[in-house]
């Protein structure tokens, strides 16, 4: 009986441990430009490792500066949560694609960009997610914020629906059929297709593969 019982004791703890790997966060931090969470980085233009009061971080200029990944980070999973560290600049072009993840030979992909605008130097969020052949675009246009300091930015998908944060806070959200994207690249500091360039610096990413929630975000501190 105590073997038994010892048995599924182990059973059980073995299953716990399964499961938290399968929830286990990926996180990448933009520190070189040499290799980024274990993947080779191509670059194009001439970005720059900075310093930050919060650590390293890589700056682009919002001309030809960009890196590339030969890796899509949300390839397989069901739910996501993805979130990037960043700090726009001021003088950059209105539209920036900042943060570009898609699947190899198709459009389907997850996207971060920023909207300036020109009259009062302020940004807001644009998310977009093609799914399952329809495009998504959550344009954050109600929820401006200051150019300057740095941001916290999500996107929490569940499988069903498809939500934006910045700094903890929801600004937008919509009912979305998620289907698991398949392996492909990644783009930091413009489009894959280079264009949009953005003016900025990013400092890390993280990759979870379930819906998070707020109280779970990385800060725009960490």
């Amino acid at each position: 009986m105590k073997t038994r019982s010892l048995m599924l004791v182990l059973i059980a703890a073995l299953l716990t441990v399964g499961a938290g790997e399968k929830e286990q966060s990926v996180i990448w931090e933009l520190d070189n430009l040499e290799e980024i969470g274990g993947h080779k980085v191509k670059v194009v233009g001439e970005p720059k490792v900075i310093d930050t009061p919060y650590g390293k971080a890589i700056e682009f200029d919002g001309i030809d500066d960009g890196i590339f990944l030969d890796v899509h980070p949300l390839a397989g999973m069901t739910e996501f949560t993805v979130e990037v560290v960043f700090q726009p600049y001021k003088d950059g072009v209105v539209e920036q694609r900042f943060f570009h993840m898609q699947e190899y030979g198709t459009s389907e992909r997850v996207m971060f960009e920023t909207r300036l605008t020109e009259e009062d130097d302020l940004w807001y969020l644009d998310t977009f997610m093609q799914t399952g052949g329809k495009n998504n675009t959550m344009l954050a246009i109600g929820d401006k914020h200051e150019i300057g300091p740095w941001y916290h930015a999500a996107i929490v998908v569940d499988g069903e629906t498809f939500k934006h944060y910045v700094n903890g806070q929801m600004e937008l959200g919509k009912e979305v059929p998620f289907v698991p994207q398949k392996p492909g690249e990644t783009s930091f500091g413009v489009r894959l297709n280079k264009i949009w360039w953005y003016k900025g610096a990013i400092r890390k990413a993280r990759f979870t593969p379930r819906a998070m929630s707020p109280s779970e975000f990385l800060t725009a501190e960490d």
